[in-house]
């Protein structure tokens, strides 16, 4: 995972903190929103990924006052915890690129298109 957070800082020009959690806001969205054994299989190919993903369902945010339902609660919760990183449109956008041509890299396409097809609405948007 040091080479995937050294990639989003160079492409993206975040510090590694910010990296670190950005890709942990991403990968624990997956698991939380994603088919559970897709996701988990993506996770296993990539080394380091479990330390990244937070388990725990946190429901309270996923609202965001209603707009959640534009797009699905948890992609509004992510965009609101990237953003609550300082993060703009475009470095957010950085980071998922970064983020998911790294899994296809690593982990084989195939398995990042069924993870990303298991979850509606996010093929837009990767």
């Amino acid at each position: 995972m040091d080479e995937l957070i050294g990639r989003i800082e160079a492409a993206v020009g975040l510090d590694e903190s910010t990296a670190r959690s950005a890709v942990r806001i991403i990968l624990s969205f997956l698991y939380q929103e994603g088919d559970r054994d897709k996701v988990m299989t993506l996770i296993e190919r990539l080394p380091g990924a479990e330390s990244y993903v937070e388990t725990s369902s946190d429901d309270s945010s996923a609202t965001l006052g209603g707009l959640g339902g534009l797009m699905g609660g948890g992609a509004m919760a992510v965009l609101g915890q990237l953003q609550g990183l300082g993060l703009g449109m475009a470095q957010i956008q950085g980071v998922t690129q970064e983020t998911v041509n790294f899994a296809r890299e690593r982990a084989g396409a195939d398995i990042v298109n069924d993870v990303v097809a298991s979850i509606p609405g996010l093929g837009q948007f990767v």
